[in-house]
């Protein structure tokens, strides 16, 4: 009698055992087919990014973990579940309570990029989960607990380099041109090591030099060498403005066309951004002819040498009639004294 208690007593824990197991979901390998992506890999200031999250198979739970970096981004909203945001991450659970008619096979996230970016940031979203299960619950997935990443960019809306050439008056040959060039943007894209050159084009047989003195007084010819350490320099930014003043010096007259390239040294040299100006250069020997001076009416030419030396006259001459006036009153009194001696 004891060993059939013992037996059923067996059983029954047998039993239990497969009511118990039968009772729960079985456990699955993890979803191999899971996958992340965003609508863009690059994200300005005010604009939104999409983050979508596909499973491979239909799900009736999960609980998602999307952890981002709240200085550059901020959270929007999302499609696929009940969302939680603590300000860097952002929890979305999903139940199907239907009992497996309406699972989902993918659910979305949208976030902001934040404004006053004024660099470029690379960052990631990253992707944790647990909670996986199948439209009926019958299957459990294993979680996710080593995090998908996608990588975006937020950085702000650039705007290309430009160089500027100025100066006062055309250049001479042989002579010292006193030149300003600039180099402007309003937002310009960050480099680590960039480098202005020159190049020129001059007429046959011409040369050309643009030399400048940075701020450790060190001089350099940008046609020869290029401006500054040759390993670059860092750029970037807000409201861009790189003055470098030069002294041209040109060898020969005629047109001369000066390159001026911003190169990064990082990428093999490669042209960020260049600009070609025309310098015309004239000869000192060189001076504007003399203008004819215009006839005048009677086939001469106007000018000091023609004008006439002596006035002519022209009218009645008073002189005249005075003297006669005067010779008739002496003759007249001479001749009543003549005549009184007379009698």
């Amino acid at each position: 009698m004891k060993k059939i208690w013992n037996t059923l007593l067996i059983l029954s824990i047998l039993f239990a055992f497969i009511l118990l197991f039968n009772s729960n979901p079985v456990q699955a390998a993890a979803l191999d087919d899971i996958a992340i992506s965003t609508n863009k890999d690059t994200v300005n200031p005010g604009d939104t990014v999409t983050l979508t999250i596909t499973f491979g198979k239909p799900l009736g739970a999960y609980t998602f973990d999307i952890a981002y970096d709240n200085n550059l981004l901020e959270y929007v909203e999302t499609d696929g579940g009940t969302p939680n945001d603590n300000g860097t991450r952002v929890r979305v659970v999903f139940y199907d309570s239907t009992g497996g008619t309406s699972p989902k096979e993918s659910m979305r996230i949208t976030f902001r990029a934040k404004e006053g970016i004024i660099t470029s940031n690379p960052t990631d979203l990253a992707v944790t989960a647990e909670g996986l299960a199948n439209p009926d619950a019958s299957e459990n997935y294993d979680d996710i607990a080593t995090a998908l990443e996608k990588n975006i960019v937020v950085e702000p809306r650039y705007e290309n380099y430009k160089f500027d050439l100025s100066y006062t008056g055309g250049p001479i040959i042989n002579e010292e041109k006193e030149m300003t060039l600039s180099l402007t943007s309003a937002m310009g894209k960050n480099y680590d090591h960039a480098r202005i050159i020159a190049e020129a084009t001059t007429p046959d047989g011409g040369n050309v030099q643009l030399k400048g003195t940075d701020e450790t007084q060190t001089e350099y010819d940008l046609i020869d060498s290029g401006w500054g350490d040759p390993s670059g320099y860092a750029i970037g930014g807000q409201n861009v403005n790189k003055v470098l003043n030069l002294r041209g010096i040109f060898d020969k007259a005629g047109e001369y066309k000066l390159t001026f390239k911003l190169i990064d040294r990082d990428s093999s040299d490669a042209v960020i951004t260049e600009n070609t100006f025309t310098v015309t250069v004239t000869d000192t020997e060189t001076t504007p002819p003399e203008e004819e001076a215009p006839e005048n009416e009677i086939g001469g030419t106007t000018g000091e040498e023609n004008l006439p030396t002596q006035l002519p006259k022209t009218g009645v001459n008073l002189y005249v009639p005075i003297a006669v006036i005067i010779i008739a009153i002496m003759s007249t009194s001479l001749y009543i004294i003549m005549k009184k001696k007379n009698r």
